[in-house]
């Protein structure tokens, strides 16, 4: 066998690809610019380039110029810093870190060096009020331990910043009610980090359940489990927590009841449960269990623990069909079922969406509200809202009866109104 049969593509020259030849001086695109595509405004767009069959491509996102971006300082530098948020703020169309908060120096410097930020642009908690001097600080992320969050919001307020506080908003409505007042009174944004909220998956369910178009909703089931590990977390804190597996995970079941349905509870009904022996479990709940009850008649049986394999799944029955969301409140892998009689048969239909990210989604949500002066679709009163739930939720736990909520506790949120 000669060299050239034993390797047929080799020495051509540059112009010879596998299987032809390559034209010398190659054609122009098309004119109808199906490839190249047109500037429309300050986006630029292509048509559709599918079948009629396929979904269609949607357009190129429309970044801002960097110094157009709201610039971002986040406070607290854990692992939802460092893994989900700050990544979040680097690939965000409208926004960007520029300056980070946190107790441990050195840590800090190593991060702003992978972002591009500067030492002086560093700061320690007790230095939030120096964040006033620098212009280049619109808006703060809160990602420190909950219990943290009331006085981390006050700072940032005093400083003149916009905030987005991650959930639970605080340790008890009081504080809730304070860092709302704070805010106000600053002229600042208040918006809570309900991810959930901006996931393309969780708002088709609702957008489903509240259209009639299976009839009326009549059972929820919701569950948010996982296995903690070794004590020393600072989730095991009262103090810091604010609570266990209810202000944690189960406080999704919560929230994402609400807004399936765009309705408030107007009683609960709760039992917690630790295990002997288990120092983890001194301060707070391992396992929850609670019942909401609401006006129109649905029933929502929530549960949420520590000590349980892995399960995020809710599940909405209605009077015509069910829907289920599997990983409903995972970061991603979020599946979307619907189940209705067509005709002779069960009908169960996977309903797949393109679904960006959680954290950057509700970032430029943010960036949004604070560069059109608009109010956020999860402001502080959402978060409130959820406080005085959750309080009535551990009182009926430790009480062993249900808790009826006052009317005028209940109010329909932006994020309700959908």
């Amino acid at each position: 066998m000669s060299e050239e049969q034993a390797f047929p593509y080799e020495n051509r020259g540059p112009a010879t690809a596998i299987g032809h030849t390559l034209p010398a001086d190659p054609a122009p695109l098309p004119p109808s610019g199906i490839d190249s595509g047109q500037v429309e405004g300050e986006q630029v767009t292509f048509p559709n380039w599918k079948g009629a069959a396929d979904t269609p491509e949607p357009s190129p996102p429309v970044a801002l110029p960097p110094d157009e971006r709201i610039g971002f300082a986040v406070v607290g530098l854990g692992r939802l810093a460092l893994n989900q948020i700050l990544p979040a703020l680097h690939r965000a169309k409208n926004a960007r870190p520029v300056a980070l908060v946190s107790g441990y120096r050195e840590k800090a410097q190593t991060v702003a060096a992978q972002y591009g930020i500067s030492n002086d642009a560093i700061y320690h908690y007790d230095e939030m009020h120096k964040m006033a001097d620098n212009p280049a600080i619109q808006a703060v992320y809160i990602v420190t331990p909950n219990g943290l969050h009331r006085d981390h919001v006050l700072a940032a307020a005093a400083a003149g910043k916009h905030v987005l506080c991650e959930k639970p908003m605080a340790n008890t409505p009081e504080e809730a009610q304070e860092m709302i007042d704070a805010c106000r009174d600053a002229g600042v944004t208040l918006m809570i980090a309900y991810r959930c909220q901006f996931d393309a998956f969780n708002k088709e369910a609702a957008r489903l359940v509240q259209s009639g178009e299976l009839g009326r909703p009549r059972i929820i089931e919701a569950t948010n489990v996982q296995m903690m590990g070794p004590d020393g977390q600072w989730r095991f804190k009262g103090g810091l927590a604010g609570g266990g597996a209810l202000a944690d995970i189960g406080l999704y079941c919560l929230n994402g009841v609400r807004m399936m349905l765009a309705e408030n509870p107007i009683e609960v009904y709760a039992q917690a449960v630790n295990p002997t022996g288990d120092p983890r479990y001194t301060e707070v709940e391992e396992t929850i269990s609670f019942v909401l009850r609401f006006r129109s008649g649905v029933i929502a049986h929530c549960v949420a623990s520590y000590g349980a394999h892995e399960g995020k799944e809710m599940t909405v029955r209605l009077e015509n069909g069910w829907v289920k969301l599997d990983n409903a409140y995972a970061y991603s892998g979020q599946r979307l079922t619907v189940a209705q009689r067509k005709g002779e048969a069960q009908s169960l239909e996977e309903r797949k969406l393109s679904a960006g990210p959680q954290f950057a989604l509700e970032i430029e949500h943010f960036a949004d509200c604070v560069r059109n002066g608009s109010a956020p679709r999860t402001p502080g009163e959402e978060g409130l809202q959820d406080q005085i739930f959750m309080e009535a939720i551990y009182r009926s736990a430790q009480e062993g009866r249900p808790v009826a909520l006052e009317r005028n506790d209940l109010h329909v949120t932006a994020a309700q109104k959908g």
